[in-house]
């Protein structure tokens, strides 16, 4: 799966976003697959459309991988809703989503994790892999944390290895892990980082990869209006000039 974009040469159709892609009432566990001899229900929580259709196409053939796509969602609210109607057992999570980003997710669906006879586990999937973004979902109960980088059959892995209830982290991103729970002591603060807010934060990180005001207020459900506010408070608050510093400033602490 290509980095960044993680968008393979697609051929199959994803899920209808907000939708299960199953039967009504696919809550309850599926059969396995001949020839695999196991079946995972899953649910991806992406907020970029083309990136779900990557996925879709690249691990979601049931009959070859044993992954059965049951539903998609763009944002935090759609998120919720999807994953308490279909109850999958794992749910590919992206850090960075509209409506509170993927802890969010995580925070609202903590009945379904702590559920013993029938988890939801969370398997963050992101292009982002600054530790504050690993150590932040995995206190927030995700089971694991993998780069856009890895590969289809890696993925395939992973999702099981969570159903299984094992922890999956991409090498690197283990150590991030290990090191924030192996102190006692708090994470290292980012002062600068520290005087946004949250909404700020998403659009700091949306203007870093990108995205147009217009697209920004679609994608945040806010006001073009309102995006130029919350882009000239991060100007203020963090001492740049423009958009242009701001994407080098983000990018240099790897919030993109």
């Amino acid at each position: 799966m290509p980095a960044g974009s993680g968008q393979p040469a697609s051929t199959g159709q994803p899920a209808p976003t907000g939708q299960s892609a199953a039967a009504e009432g696919g809550s309850g566990a599926g059969v396995a697959v001949p020839g695999t001899g196991r079946h995972v229900r899953v649910v991806l929580v992406d907020d970029h459309r083309m990136f779900r259709t990557g996925v879709q196409a690249e691990i979601g053939q049931t009959d070859r991988t044993g992954v059965e796509v049951v539903g998609e969602a763009p944002d935090v609210d759609q998120a919720v809703s999807v994953i308490t109607s279909t109850r999958p057992e794992v749910v590919l999570l992206d850090v960075h989503l509209p409506g509170g980003g993927g802890v969010e997710v995580l925070r609202r669906c903590s009945a379904l994790m702590a559920d013993a006879e029938q988890p939801v586990r969370f398997l963050a999937l992101s292009v982002s892999d600054a530790a504050e973004d690993v150590i932040g979902v995995i206190r927030g109960g995700a089971r694991g944390y993998v780069t856009k980088t890895i590969t289809g059959s890696d993925l395939v892995d992973s999702i099981f290895r969570v159903q299984e209830g094992d922890a999956v982290f991409s090498p690197r991103l283990a150590g991030f892990v290990l090191d924030a729970f192996a102190s006692t002591d708090a994470p290292p603060v980012d002062e600068d980082l520290d005087r946004l807010t949250q909404r700020e934060r998403e659009v700091l990180r949306l203007i870093a990869r990108g995205y147009a005001y217009k697209e920004i207020a679609k994608q945040l459900y806010i006001s073009v209006k309102t995006v130029e506010s919350h882009v000239s408070a991060v100007l203020r608050k963090l001492q740049l000039s423009n958009r242009h510093e701001l994407t080098r400033w983000a990018t240099a602490r790897r919030l993109v």
